[in-house]
């Protein structure tokens, strides 16, 4: 409301100035009118029949009761005689003889109609003309105030119509989900031809649901198939139903489904409907919030559709765990499609789409970006080559190459590089031998992912990193994966303990997820052979605030104890076996921390040189 009165305002000042101009020009032209430049001088009657009597009158000019006198010098003089007086009957009345007004060429001029009745009406007509634009123009921009506040009630979709599509989205454009892709096939079939599915007494689903984490394509792959089906594609966020008027988001509910009617057969997408689709009951507004309205029309809305109506309502969310209820019910979205994160070869598929565009190199090897990315959506991927283009660009390069992919993959996990940060000796050291530790536990256990880069290169906020990257993709985790994991976490602060004999912040955040991963294996994953094959404590969601601040507890406060001691006995055990390994190893360690001080940075090749150099062997070979 604040921001409506701050516009109406500006408004009223635009339309006042515009009406002060307007007068102030109206104003002129009519001085114009009524003024002109190098008038006649006035003088009274009797000076004009002086000039008449001595003979310096040249010409005599009359216009109704105006006398225009021009002397023999061209000096001209202006004035007034009766209306009832004649010139000839003037003159005689002064005493002046008839011979010496012959001598004078003598003119009547009459006045048009049109300059006679604008000289009469003009000084009337025009105060009224400007005082009539002012009212106009002030009445119509309230009736356009009214139209806006009318209009709050229509929905803002956006409507891409199937004939107006140059660029029209396909499943080509969209790599991966291959699962997804089949099952919206069907939903394609049903637009093209809906009376193969109608006669057979078949009724389609309403409501596809697409579920996936953040950048999983599901907005894309909605658009892919609105681009196979070749149909109009209706586009809106469901935070654009809700506003701080009551009604308003159910009329632009009702708003957005009957225009869809109308374009059918379409499609109506729906991007983050968690925003209306909540649990009701669960908020601060009761029964009449304004979120819970708009939830409750669009279930009205979609289960009263009828059964000839070809419009398919599509909808994507990252969180299916808040939604309603009887959002999910059959007849609304019945069907639910996952988007699973992409593995290997879709990834690598995903990067041959965004490719398409961008000039390549030949040393670019497409498969190698996508085993250093695991765990990459297709957003992610799409970033990544998109940072290496602008690397190429900044360095005045006409083609990306293998190394502008590699490095944007760093600068996309971590952050860019921040070589300009000056470090002295001794924190310089403290990182190399920090990170040393990190890669040499990794490089001797068996169950942990190899070492591809070490770098004591500042990125974002971290000092310094060991990027580890799986050799293939997992979707299970072994409790030896995850212990031995522990241990390379602890291993920069153990390295620090073994060289300095005194600890620093560094490894602040490696504590951090040290713990957080030791109490998901005891309370989670129910790895824990002394608390047994159970899950501890029920995180909750308080819907109205959207985030995790509540765990209901399920245990007593002596089984809450045991769980403290195992999660410090696996903290315990993880810092023992690295210290074992790095002890064991020191050698490799002094010599990866040398390496890492003098170049800041070894690639894999480099980094496993080292142990083949003194013979040692990989536990990744």
């Amino acid at each position: 409301m604040v921001l409506t009165n701050i516009c109406m305002g500006k408004n009223l000042f635009k339309n006042f100035l515009i009406i002060f101009l307007l007068s102030a020009a109206v104003m002129a032209i009519f001085s114009l009118f009524n003024t002109s430049s190098g008038e006649p001088e006035t003088v009274g009657i009797s000076v004009v029949v002086d000039k008449i009597d001595q003979g310096q009158a040249k010409t005599v000019e009359i216009s109704g009761n105006e006398l225009t006198v021009t002397l023999n010098d061209g000096t001209k003089l202006r004035s007034v005689k009766e209306a009832a007086d004649s010139m000839s009957s003037l003159v005689k009345d002064y005493g002046v003889s008839p011979e010496k007004l012959k001598k004078v060429e003598v003119t009547v001029k009459e006045d048009s109609g049109f300059a006679f009745w604008m000289s009469a009406l003009l000084p009337f007509l025009l105060p009224l003309i400007v005082i009539g634009f002012f009212f106009w123009f002030m009445m119509r921009q309230v009736q356009g105030a009214n139209t806006k506040a009318m209009s709050f009630g229509q929905s803002n979709v956006r409507e891409q119509h199937a004939q107006r599509r140059g660029d029209r989205v396909t499943f080509n454009d969209v790599a991966g989900v291959k699962e997804a892709k089949e099952e919206l096939k069907e939903i394609i079939d049903f637009l093209k031809t809906p009376g193969k599915f109608l006669a057979l007494g078949a009724r389609i689903p309403k409501g596809v649901l697409l579920i996936g984490s953040p950048g999983t394509g599901k907005t894309l792959l909605a658009k892919a198939v609105a681009g196979e089906a070749n149909v109009p594609f209706f586009h809106i966020s469901g935070s654009e139903f809700v506003e701080m008027f009551v009604g308003v988001g159910a009329s632009r509910v009702r708003d957005l489904f009957r225009r869809a009617k109308r374009a059918a057969p379409c499609i109506v997408f729906v991007d983050e409907i968690d925003a209306v689709g909540r649990q009701r009951g669960a908020g601060l507004g009761g029964s009449h919030d304004e979120r819970e309205q708009t939830l409750n029309q669009i279930l009205v809305e979609m289960d009263g559709f009828e059964t000839e109506t070809n419009v398919i309502v599509m909808a994507a969310t990252n969180r299916p765990d808040v939604l309603d209820p009887a959002l999910l019910r059959p007849g609304r979205f019945d069907r639910r499609v996952i988007l699973d994160d992409p593995d290997i070869q879709d990834r690598e598929d995903i990067l041959k789409v965004h490719a398409r565009k961008k000039p390549f190199a030949q040393d670019v090897n497409l498969r190698e970006v996508a085993e250093r990315t695991p765990g990459f959506s297709g957003a992610d991927l799409a970033n990544v080559l998109n940072e290496s283009a602008l690397l190429a660009a900044r360095r005045n390069r006409k083609q990306v190459t293998q190394a502008d992919c590699l490095e944007s993959i760093e600068k996309v996990m971590l952050g860019p590089e921040r070589k300009s940060r000056i470090m002295s000796e001794r924190e310089k050291k403290t990182i190399a031998y920090h990170e040393a530790g990190h890669a040499l536990v990794a490089h001797m256990l068996p169950n942990t992912d190899p070492v591809h880069k070490i770098s004591i290169i500042s990125r974002g906020r971290a000092g310094g990193y060991t990027l580890k990257v799986p050799s293939e993709d997992r979707r299970i985790h072994t409790k030896t994966q995850f212990l031995e994991e522990l241990a390379v976490l602890l291993a920069g602060q153990v390295s620090e303990q073994l060289v300095f004999h005194d600890t620093s912040t560094g490894p602040s955040s490696d504590l951090k997820q040290a713990t957080q991963l030791a109490a998901q294996i005891v309370t989670q994953f129910g790895m824990s052979e002394k608390l047994g094959s159970r899950t501890y404590g029920d995180r909750e969601e308080l819907i109205f605030l959207g985030k995790e601040i509540h765990e209901r507890r399920d245990y007593s406060e002596k089984t809450a104890q045991v769980i403290d001691q195992e999660v410090y006995r696996l903290i315990d055990d993880a810092h023992k076996t690295a210290r074992r390994i790095i002890e064991k190893n020191r050698a490799y360690l002094d010599e990866i921390a040398n390496r890492l001080m003098k170049k800041e940075t070894l690639e894999r090749t480099e980094f496993e040189s080292i142990f083949k150099k003194q013979g040692a062997t990989s536990s990744h070979a």
